[in-house]
């Protein structure tokens, strides 16, 4: 198989190379130079954000198989998809489960509806969800049934670069007692990226199209059990302070973004964590034991002297030490 994957040298995008250079498959990975692409690919460079210009180096060459993970301007997605619409045999765009209109019930399936006021004609500065919605538009206009959209989750793994699970691992590596939000028994609904590769191309090997929704399934872990892996894997030093989400949010503490991962109960954990994921499981998606992914992501961040890459687009995520010590230290606290 011939592979064009567009980015590839970053989190899902290089799982994606990775897989493919472990099937021995031909890989071409077109990026802006940024990051070294890895060893055994072909590597074009070039500019999505300068239009068609940008994409000079795509004008020759056919492959089976294109795979693009761009999450900024669908024009981007337009331009590139609308290119290779007569050279490639396959189109998978790693899309998101934003694109279902807010908020999505538990249970949502694929058919569930959408946001409203996407276009593959957007430029950079609209919305994710929408920027999300218009590159699958782009998508389906250039490639049609031979067009899949995996709508993920929450993507974690080793690579990655927002910081969610690399700021528990590092916050549980410091040691001492750490703000752990409430209950334990929450359910995630997520998926390691290298698990997202690996069912991307068995699904454009296997011709699949059209939209999945491509992550665990609700439950698949717990807010518990994952954190719980984190103090483990990084020496049994910290000690988990579950506190009740009510005087979290009363401390101005912010879910998902100070405490990464983490969404109280209510409308945007059931978006987040309780989507119908049938689909994909039945096309074959299989999802590894959290604890495996956490020992495996801390093991890369050690290997990067204990400080994950940082996408220059997405703010840093984390607790203020200041505000977990006054939490902590609060009366009656845990």
């Amino acid at each position: 198989m011939r592979i064009l994957m567009l980015g590839g040298t970053e989190f899902v995008g290089r799982a994606v190379t990775d897989a493919a250079l472990g099937r021995g498959w031909q890989v071409t990975v077109f990026h802006r130079g940024h990051h070294p692409p890895p060893a055994g690919v072909r590597s074009l460079t070039g500019d999505r954000t300068t239009g068609e210009a940008g994409l000079a180096a795509l004008a020759d060459g056919s492959w089976d198989l294109v795979v693009d993970t761009w999450s900024g301007a669908p024009s981007a997605v337009r331009d590139a998809a609308r290119m290779l619409s007569g050279r490639a045999g396959h189109f998978s765009y790693v899309s998101s489960r934003s694109v279902y209109a807010y908020p999505a019930p538990a249970g949502l399936t694929e058919d569930g509806p959408l946001v409203a006021g996407a276009s593959p004609d957007a430029g950079p500065d609209v919305p994710y969800a929408q920027a999300k919605r218009g590159g699958e538009l782009a998508a389906l206009d250039a490639f049609g049934e031979k067009a899949l959209l995996a709508r993920a989750g929450l993507i974690l793994g080793p690579g990655e670069n927002i910081g969610r699970l690399p700021w528990w691992l590092t916050r549980a590596a410091r040691g001492g007692p750490v703000i752990a939000p409430g209950p334990p028994d929450a359910p995630l609904q997520y998926i390691d990226a290298r698990d997202l590769a690996e069912w991307l191309l068995d699904a454009a090997a296997g011709g699949l199209s059209g939209a999945y929704n491509t992550v665990s399934r609700p439950g698949h872990t717990t807010m518990g059990e994952l954190l719980d892996a984190c103090v483990r894997v990084t020496g049994d030093s910290a000690r988990l302070r579950w506190t009740d989400p009510d005087v979290i949010l009363a401390a101005g503490v912010e879910p998902w973004t100070d405490l990464p991962i983490w969404l109280p109960a209510g409308e945007l954990h059931d978006t987040m964590h309780q989507g119908d994921v049938t689909k994909a499981h039945a096309a074959g998606l299989r999802c590894r034991p959290v604890t495996e992914t956490v020992v495996d992501t801390w093991t890369w961040l050690r290997g990067r002297g204990g400080t994950a890459p940082q996408r220059p687009d997405r703010p840093s995520v984390g607790l203020d030490a200041r505000t977990e010590a006054k939490l902590l230290s609060a009366p009656g606290s845990p």
